[in-house]
Formats: structure tokens, sequence, C-alpha cells
């Protein structure tokens, strides 16, 4: 037997996690939402040519989750995810100045590509070192780094503007370089026990009937995700006529919830199971968007942020957990799942991204259009979810009694 010398506190292993979600998605995607108007203002570049700079890092973030497992098998997880969060800071650091607008996209498609290796990798590099049965908590504050970034977002960015844009730029990378250099010891060491699981575990194809459904709910919610994420501070600025103070501040509330969202979903996971746990939060979030798209005053607008806020980064740590729940096996195989499942939702996004934009202009730039359609993606996703369930109790009851309940193998 192999004995691997031991690694970092568990602790540490988790807060590299989170800090490697918030570089590599909190700041270096929900921060470019407060810079929009300043990049206008300051003439860097045109309306058209922000929208379109905007689409860059969500195009990247795509690259990013179809390239994960091949940028593992070459460098290994502690390295890949080192080296993305470098990566996701020179992009930050290069934005500080406005060469052109072909630079700037490439960057910001670079910062997308790290995001989405991220996304794909940190659990697995993470989660299978970690005793004990809590792990969907702990996937949670792996995540939580998204939650910080859009609280971030909210007020660290304001603060630095004061500075200037370029300043601006140059603080969230040395933000991200200070986050990046101290969790450099904190990744686990790989083991040969972390890469192979329990295979005589009954489990399922990462391509079952059952995983096929998680993939549809999953793209079905980041589309749900899209309309408060992109336009809550502009509803309420302009839609509800408050100024961009208002705007500003609801943003504000909204990553409040942000900051509970994962760890308090990951909870829930633990004590409902992860089906049981999306399919709750799905509805609920159903209901707080439509009751948005019917909300005039600004304190039931703020309260209804709060719970809009925590689905985002909150949903990723249950969606993660179902995965493990659905292919209880090798680790490996639950990152391949992973990665399918972080792929469709980033497909879900880029393309809902567009899709909303053009309804927007239609519609003569009607928020509370662009709410109910957000809430009509999550009313399918419930329904995704329950044939899901019909699925498991339909064909799984023989192997089922004889299965144990399936956790995340520890390695």
């Amino acid at each position: 037997m192999n004995v691997t010398p031991p690694g970092p506190a568990p602790w540490r292993a988790i807060a590299a996690g989170a800090s490697a979600s918030f570089v590599g998605i909190g700041l270096a995607r929900f921060a470019y939402t407060p810079l929009l108007p300043e990049l206008i203002n300051a003439h860097w570049f045109s309306p058209s040519a922000v929208a379109y700079l905007g689409a860059a890092n969500l195009a990247g973030y795509l690259l990013g989750a179809l390239a994960a497992r091949r940028v593992a098998r070459r460098l290994g997880d502690r390295r890949a995810l080192r080296w993305m969060m470098v990566l996701a800071t020179v992009g930050l650091l290069a934005c500080s100045v406005p060469v052109s607008v072909v630079w700037f996209f490439g960057w910001r498609l670079v910062s997308g590509v790290a995001g989405g290796v991220i996304m794909v990798r940190v659990a697995g590099a993470v989660l299978p070192h970690l005793r004990g049965e809590r792990r969907g908590l702990a996937g949670g504050a792996i995540f939580a780094g998204l939650g910080l970034g859009i609280a971030a977002s909210g007020t660290l960015v304001p603060l630095l503007l004061t500075a200037g844009l370029s300043s601006t730029w140059f603080g969230l990378a040395a933000l991200c370089a200070l986050l990046t250099a101290l969790s450099w010891s904190g990744w686990p060491t790989p083991r040969a026990a972390a890469a192979s699981g329990a295979p005589s575990r009954a489990g399922e194809s990462a391509r079952s009937p059952r995983m096929t459904l998680l993939l549809a709910q999953y793209a079905l919610i980041s589309m749900g995700l899209v309309p408060a994420m992109s336009f809550l501070a502009d509803f309420v600025s302009r839609g509800l006529g408050r100024g961009s103070g208002s705007g500003s501040m609801v943003w504000i509330v909204y990553g409040l919830g942000a900051l509970v969202g994962p760890t308090f979903y990951g909870f829930l996971g633990d004590r409902l199971g992860f089906a049981r746990a999306l399919l709750l939060i799905t509805l609920v979030q159903t209901g707080a968007l439509t009751a948005l798209a019917f909300a005039y005053g600004l304190s039931e607008v703020a309260v209804l942020s709060v719970v809009i806020g925590s689905f985002p980064p909150g949903v990723v740590p249950v969606v993660l957990g179902r995965v493990h729940e659905l292919v209880p096996a090798r680790v490996e195989e639950q990152s391949a799942a992973w990665g399918r499942a972080t792929v469709a939702g980033a497909l879900s996004l880029a393309v809902s991204a567009y899709l909303y934009s053009y309804v927007f202009d239609l519609t003569g730039q009607n928020h509370r259009v662009l709410f109910l359609i957000g809430g009509g993606a999550l009313v399918l996703a419930l329904l995704t979810g329950l044939a899901a369930r019909f699925v498991r109790s339909a064909g799984e009851r023989g192997a089922h009694a004889t299965t144990p309940e399936p956790v995340t193998t520890a390695g």
C-alpha cells in the first residue's frame, strides 16, 4: 500500500477552493457588471462594444469548461487550479490598459477560460480529501467564492472607482494575486486513494437518463438565473425610476443573499438529500422571480433580491451534490459528469444572455417580461426534476434495496 504524506489541513483545502472560485468566477465575471457604465463614461469603449465585451467572459467560460479535463490531465488538478488563478489575475491586470477592443476581448475571454476550468475541477480537487458526510456544506463553502464575488462587485468596485478605472482593474488584480499566493500551498496533494473510489458501489452511468434530465434541469435553471443577474439593478434604477443609487443598493442586497446561498443550500442538501433540496430551492426561486415581475415597492424588491441573489451561487453545490449522488463511483467519473453539467449551464447562460437582450429590445425594454420568462424556465426545471424522480421510482427499486445511501466517496 502506498503511503502519501499528509496534505494541508481540511480548512486550508476548502479555503483554497473558495479562493479559486472567488478569483476565477466571482471577480473575473461579476466585477464587470458595475464597471459597465464607467467603461462607457470614461470613453474606453462604445456602448455596443461594451455589450460585446461582456459576452467574451461567458464564451471563455464555456471554452474552459469544455477543455477542463484535458487541462487537468496535462497539468494535474493542483497545478491547473494554481495556474488558472494566475491566468485570471493576469487577465484583470491586462484590462487596466485600454489598448483596443481586440486586446480587451482577448483578456476577458482568457479570464473566462480560467473560470471554466476552475468551476469544473475545483470540487474534485478538494472534496475527495475531506472526511465525514457533510460534503454539501463543504461544497457550499468552496463555491461561496462566487457569492463573495457578487457581493464584492457591489461594494468593493464602487470604492475602487474613486481612484479611477485603471486603478480599479489594478486593485482587483492585486486582490486576486494575494489570494492566489495565500492559497498556493493549500491544495491537497493528489493520492491514489482519491483517484479511485469504490467501484463496487452501485451507481449510474454519467450518461444515464437521470443524468441527462439533471443536465436539462441545470440548463433551465441557468436560463432562469439570467434576468435578475443581468437586469436587476437596471430594473430598479430605470424600470422603477428610483435612480442609480437605489439600483446599486439593491445589487448590494442581492450580493448579501449570494454570500449565504452556497453554504445554506449545501446544508439543505446534506439534510434533505440533493434531489429534494434542488426541487425545493427551485420552487422558492420560481415564486420569488415571478413575484419580482409584479413588484413596485423598493422594500419589496429588496427582500426578493436577497432570496433571488442566493440562487446563482447557491444552486452550484446542490447540483454538484446531486451529480455525486447519481455517480457515486470513481472521482474522475464524478468530475466528468460535473464537467458536462457545467458545460450545460455555461451554454445556457451564453445563449440566454443573447435571447434576453433580444426580447428586451423587442418589448421596449420591459424588465417584467424578462422576469416572467425566467420564471417560466424555472417551472420547466421543476417539471424536469419531478420527471427525474419518477424515473428513479420506476427503474431503481431493485438496485435501491441493496445499495447504501449514495454519498461522495472519501478516498
